[in-house]
């Protein structure tokens, strides 16, 4: 199930750079695709759990999660639409080291200076990877921009609502926090959404019901069965390959190209995310999922 949930994860990149470079506007995708999912969770919560009711006090946090997913959305439409999928991958690799960071400042984590010399290589990789971009703020520098938007918001998201895992289940907490961001995603994108032309083909349609049934959906069930069954220690340290396994579907399935930079950029996004790993007490889906 691990090695599932992480090669679906890896693909979804793939799919969404393809979606939006043949005729899906960012923000009328990300609309449709997560009301779809909201709309999966919002009935199996329903169904299964029969209420969707939590303590007055975890609220704001709910709320706030919702906040991280609906900006972690537009970081990672505007990042796929302007900046190849497997360079954005490699950005992705450094969630960890933000989700620390996070973690830090609402001193639910406690670093090292190990942990200082991983960011220090997991930033520089980040670095080295606009570098190799060519500088094109238009194009491929202004989507990393968004992708680190994106690796940063999943992580503050993650940090958020690592207590409600305790109290609550994985698809009430994803029926409300996704219900709650798809608001903002619609309202951000109603533009982009009515001016949408959806006749796309089938292929396109075939590809968005993938993207959100396979990496949102069904992998969401399957990584909290993880974590229950191997614990979240072990199963967020095999997720590090995620970032290069998505660039490998890339690579392939897109024909992409990466320079030497970019490269190096990666392998020290990895070495620095080594350095600093830790045991982490709870764990959410990676970046834009």
């Amino acid at each position: 199930m691990l090695l599932a949930t992480i090669g679906l994860w890896a693909l979804n990149l793939t799919m969404t750079r393809y979606i939006l470079t043949h005729g899906f506007q960012p923000l009328a995708y990300a609309t449709v695709r997560y009301g779809l999912a909201a709309l999966v969770f919002l009935t199996l919560t329903i169904v299964v759990e029969r209420s969707l009711a939590v303590v007055r006090s975890d609220v704001p946090v709910i709320v706030g999660a919702a906040a991280a997913v609906w900006l972690n959305q537009i970081g990672f439409v505007y990042a796929l639409r302007h900046t190849e999928a497997s360079v954005i991958g490699l950005v992705l690799g450094a969630t960890p080291i933000f989700a620390a960071l996070f973690g830090l400042a609402l001193g639910t984590e406690h670093v090292s200076g190990r942990f200082w010399l991983g960011a220090l290589a997991s930033f520089a990789g980040v670095g080295l990877v606009a570098v190799g971009a060519g500088g094109r703020i238009g194009g491929d520098l202004g989507g990393i921009l968004f992708g680190i938007l994106t690796a940063a918001t999943w992580a503050a998201y993650s940090v958020l609502i690592a207590p409600l895992m305790s109290r609550y289940s994985a698809s009430r907490i994803s029926a409300l926090v996704l219900g709650l961001a798809w608001i903002g995603i619609a309202l951000t994108g109603v533009r982009q959404t009515g001016s949408q032309d959806y006749g796309l083909g089938w292929h396109v349609w075939a590809l968005l019901a993938a993207a959100t049934l396979g990496p949102l959906v069904l992998t969401n069930m399957m990584w909290y069965r993880v974590l229950h069954r191997i614990g979240p220690a072990r199963a967020t340290l095999a997720t590090n390959i995620q970032p290069f396994v998505a660039a490998v579907f890339a690579l392939v399935l897109l024909s992409e190209s990466m320079g030497a930079i970019q490269v190096a950029g990666g392998l020290c996004i990895a070495a620095g995310i080594l350095v600093a790993r830790r045991r982490t007490p709870a764990a959410a889906l990676p970046p834009g999922e």
